[in-house]
């Protein structure tokens, strides 16, 4: 395994703190707003998967948000799992989250006896990589590379994993770039109801560059495009709900 050059950075308001490797795929903004859009009730008992984990940010997260979750990272890329388990430890989180170092691709056997058995969550979270693979210039290093990007058809495979990782009335929760909203709509068809849309803008006025798209497993209610979500105000400061989310771990509300 090769030894990784890393920084360490506070999420929460230094609530959560993450070693991650300085070169490579970087959790930012995008990874707490996900998990920020978890239906999670504090105090309310919840499992909560958080797949193609990285360093665990999300999980993590929500960990810290939700004191009655319990919160599984499933994460395949040998040098980030072990940044999350270290994560999970240094912020002592190792009674509620755990890590199971396998991908979405393996063997439903192999997960089920990891501990993935179908059917088995309250909620589903994914940050999948953002780039299709033949497409735009190669993230250098091979991490980068792996986080950023993916075969076209993939995203149906994640949504495929997500519905059958969700307890029916479970829901699925992702964040993605705004022109994947097609892709997104057409990979949770038939798997998800009750969708709905929240756009991040990075200005008022601004077109969004991100979008979570959350749905309840097997419900047929009908899509819902919520009102956008602005992340910054004059200059570089953020909102006052933005800041609400990323410094005192306000959840954002989709339903």
């Amino acid at each position: 395994m090769t030894a990784l050059e890393t920084t360490l950075d506070a999420f929460l308001g230094a609530r959560v703190m993450v070693r991650q490797p300085r070169n490579g795929y970087r959790a930012g903004i995008d990874a707490v707003f996900l998990a920020a859009a978890a239906p999670c009730v504090a105090g309310t008992p919840c499992r909560v998967l958080d797949i193609g984990a990285g360093v665990g940010t999300v999980g993590l997260c929500v960990a810290a948000r939700c004191q009655g979750s319990n919160v599984t990272l499933l994460e395949r890329e040998p040098d980030l799992a072990t940044l999350a388990r270290g994560n999970i430890a240094d912020n002592k989180l190792a009674a509620r989250v755990h890590l199971i170092e396998a991908g979405i691709g393996d063997p439903a056997a192999l997960l089920s006896q990891a501990g993935l058995a179908p059917d088995s969550f309250d909620h589903v979270l994914a940050n999948p990589p953002y780039h299709a693979e033949g497409h735009g210039t190669p993230a250098p290093g091979v991490l980068k590379a792996a986080s950023h990007a993916m075969p076209q058809a993939n995203l149906d495979d994640w949504a495929r994993f997500m519905a059958r990782m969700a307890k029916p009335g479970g829901t699925a929760t992702m964040v993605h770039k705004a022109e994947a909203l097609a892709a997104i709509l057409a990979a949770f068809a038939n798997r998800f109801g009750d969708i709905r849309i929240l756009p991040l803008h990075p200005r008022d006025g601004d077109p969004a560059t991100r979008i979570i798209v959350q749905g309840i497993k097997a419900s047929r209610a009908p899509l819902v495009l919520l009102p956008g979500f602005v992340l910054h105000a004059e200059g570089h400061t953020y909102t006052p709900a933005a800041q609400a989310v990323l410094r005192d771990g306000a959840g954002v509300r989709l339903r």
